[in-house]
């Protein structure tokens, strides 16, 4: 599950007025957060004395999200000889009980969210409102405010890839909330959540800006404000806001530690990201994003030193997808991306990042190394198929269970620097391995234990390129590797494929 941050809050009440006035025609709601009134009460420079005036001035417009869903699931009948002899002998399905019959369950989901218009728009994130488990449907969503009013609210729409919902009550005069300029945020500045954490209420939080850019796997939109202001289980959806009452962030993550609780570090989305995609919910427009239809891996320090390339910029073509804009513009596996349409692919900019923000439809220049020399593709930008789709096609994890390959031969004569022991791949070992005919390459029938090779590769991975050669012989490896040595490289970097999981780069230490 995603742990969450959001910000709800209680309502400060004043005083009673001690005498009777005529009171003006109301006048229209305006923002909680508008500018002339956050310049009354926002704290000074530095260090604040109280954030009191403006978490009062700002709690109305947090609000609280539950939802009602239902889960069905599969379940064994009662066993009718419970607590007899016979229970064992007659436990099992099918043995005349009938098969496991589906029930229904029902579940919650606790989040927060905020008001950004005072016509009940709300903004969310995606996971505090969408079904919770496989075969989960979500019967109805209640939005509460902080003087405990509760609507029924409607699903405008939703955008799992940001992680971000839009939802709408019906109410009027709301108090809410503006987005800031996320881009003016800087490492150091106060923040301030305010949430509804655990159920219990509205609570306030205060920390500082941890770092900017902050990538966590999560995904195309994976760029995020880090803070220290404490955010828990329940605060997903929330608004991260600075000290001029500015949303500049959206609570989406945290990283707990073994209690699940916070630790000091969680992630919001930026506004900068986020805000573009809510307007296009609140319009109703389909929200489309760039796609190459690659698998892609970082080039960390080893696979860097691995093919002469600075350190931290670039990203590897892991895999491509055929037929897809990558495969038709010619980019290809062990390429590194360097750019993308004049902006460079580094840790703050990540490749699946610049292309998600690319017009479907558009011809982009991708800037790429490809055997140590640079060059530009063209590529017409595709649409980012759905997360789901994504994740259904990405291939399993690397494990173990590795078949043993029938290799009986020499040692080759690169197992003293590389650590490795390769015989030829033959269609006899594809098949006892279990990797596709269409695969070339070098087969290890045996590895130094002792060496990084050992810890890292085993016994029937198929060698199928080194340094981004492609290597068919055990000579053509040694080769590679002598020129590494020759070239004063530590490592070098692999293309592995093991049977028919997705290939991977596994930068090897070369053997003092």
């Amino acid at each position: 599950m995603r742990y969450a941050y959001a910000i709800t809050g209680a309502l400060l009440l004043g005083g009673a007025a001690a005498a009777v006035t005529l009171q003006p025609p109301a006048a229209a709601q305006t923002a909680q957060n508008e500018p002339a009134a956050m310049a009354a009460i926002a704290p000074r420079a530095g260090a604040p004395v109280s954030f009191a005036d403006l978490v009062a001035k700002l709690q109305p417009a947090v609000v609280n999200i539950s939802t009602k869903q239902s889960i069905k699931v599969q379940q064994a009948p009662a066993n009718p000889f419970a607590g007899t002899p016979f229970a064992e002998l007659f436990g099992g399905q099918g043995q005349g009980q009938g098969a496991p019959q589906p029930q229904t369950r029902e579940a919650q989901s606790l989040g927060s969210g905020f008001l950004i218009s005072d016509d009940g728009y709300v903004v969310t994130n995606n996971h505090v409102v969408a079904p919770g488990a496989k075969g989960a449907s979500v019967d109805s969503i209640t939005v509460t405010l902080t003087n405990r009013k509760e609507y029924v609210a409607k699903l405008i729409g939703r955008d799992p890839t940001s992680d971000l919902a839009l939802l709408k009550i019906d109410a009027k005069d709301l108090p809410f909330v503006r987005f800031g300029d996320s881009t003016r945020a800087r490492v150091g500045d106060w923040v301030i959540a305010i949430g509804n954490p655990f159920g219990i209420g509205s609570t306030v939080t205060a920390g500082i800006v941890s770092a900017l850019h902050r990538v966590t796997g999560a995904g195309a939109y994976d760029r995020f404000i880090q803070t220290d202001a404490a955010i828990n289980q329940g605060n997903s959806g929330g608004p991260m806001f600075d000290l001029n009452g500015n949303v500049i962030g959206i609570n989406s993550q945290i990283f707990a530690g073994q209690s699940g609780g916070n630790i000091g570090i969680g992630f919001a989305i930026p506004a900068e990201d986020a805000k573009p995609v809510i307007d296009k919910l609140m319009k109703g427009t389909t929200i489309a994003r760039g796609y190459l239809g690659v698998g892609l891996q970082s080039l960390d320090d080893d696979s860097a030193a691995a093919l002469g390339l600075p350190k931290n910029s670039g990203e590897i073509i892991r895999s491509i997808a055929p037929g897809e804009p990558a495969d038709k513009a010619g980019i290809k596996v062990g390429d590194v991306v360097v750019g993308v349409n004049g902006k460079p692919v580094t840790q703050d900019a990540s490749l699946s990042y610049l292309v998600a923000n690319e017009t479907p439809g558009s011809r982009v220049p991708i800037e790429l190394i490809r055997a140590g020399k640079k060059m530009t593709v063209s590529v017409l930008i595709g649409t980012r198929p759905p997360e789901d789709a994504l994740q259904a096609s990405a291939g399993g994890e690397d494990g173990d269970g590795m078949s043993q390959p029938d290799t009986e031969g020499p040692a080759s004569p690169i197992a003293n620097k590389l650590g490795l022991a390769v015989v030829p791949l033959t269609p006899q070992i594809a098949r006892n391995i279990g990797v596709d005919s269409t695969v070339t390459g070098v087969v290890i029938s045996g590895t130094d234990p002792s060496s990084d090779a050992g810890q890292k590769l085993k016994r029937g991975d198929v060698v199928v390129s080194a340094n981004g050669t492609p290597v068919a012989t055990p000579d053509a490896l040694a080769a590679i590797v002598a020129q590494a040595v020759r070239d004063g490289r530590p490592t070098v970097l692999l293309y592995v494929q093991r049977q028919r999981l997705p290939g991977a780069f596994v930068p090897i230490k070369l053997k003092k």
